[in-house]
């Protein structure tokens, strides 16, 4: 029997030309490791509509979700990657991660990231 994917959302958020890196704390799965912040689609819920709820759960901001950046299934991850832009404020915390840090594009490739973002990064990193 083949197993569910698990539906999971994140933003890409974009400031100023750099982007959202938050590291996941200790006691998570994949602990010490970078992502995009996100979290599962509820039943019933659109994807865009998750990833609003699911930011403004973990970092306490209202966000506007763009287009979708990528689609990645990773074991049983089924991760959807959306660009998005904070609608006020700026995160300082998060309820899922013990550090957040404002990325230039062309650094991305320094942090450890999580096995499910790794496609995004690849697509966000400038080409060499």
């Amino acid at each position: 029997m083949p197993l569910v994917p698990v539906h999971v959302v994140a933003a890409v958020i974009e400031r100023e030309g750099r982007l959202l890196a938050c590291r996941r704390a200790p006691g998570k799965d994949a602990a010490g490791r970078w992502e995009f912040p996100g979290g599962k689609v509820e039943p019933g819920e659109r994807p865009e509509e998750a990833l609003v709820r699911e930011i403004r759960e973990e970092l306490g901001v209202p966000i506007h979700v763009g287009a979708l950046l990528d689609r990645t299934t990773t074991g049983r991850v089924d991760l959807a990657c959306y660009a998005a832009t904070l609608a006020e404020g700026a995160p300082t915390a998060s309820t899922d991660h013990d550090a957040l840090q404002w990325v230039a594009p062309g650094d991305l490739g320094a942090l450890n990231w999580a096995d499910a973002d790794l496609a995004v990064v690849a697509r966000l990193s400038p080409r060499g």
